[in-house]
């Protein structure tokens, strides 16, 4: 294995955890009042889109960190529905 390969797995299994900080902080506060649910919304269309494509290519690497960042990401709209709507979309 090279290393941009390797640095691509690195990289995007950080990126993938990049939003579980910000899931924390919602449900630690009860509060997600300054989410952006439109743009969680699209990440989330993003990492499932980019999920799907791994598992039609059987690649590992692009599994395994879109499945982390869906869930990260469902994290954060899970706990905007819960604690942050208001009568529009942000």
């Amino acid at each position: 294995m090279t290393l941009l390969p390797i640095l691509a797995t690195l990289f995007g299994t950080l990126s993938a955890f990049a939003n579980f900080p910000q899931a924390y902080k919602i449900f630690k506060r009860k509060s997600a009042k300054d989410i952006s649910i439109i743009t969680y919304l699209i990440i989330l269309v993003g990492a499932i889109t980019w999920f799907l494509y791994g598992i039609e290519l059987k690649n590992l690497p692009l599994i395994i960190t879109n499945s982390i960042g869906t869930i990260s990401v469902l994290l954060v709209v899970i706990g905007w529905f819960l604690y942050g709507r208001t009568k529009k979309l942000d």
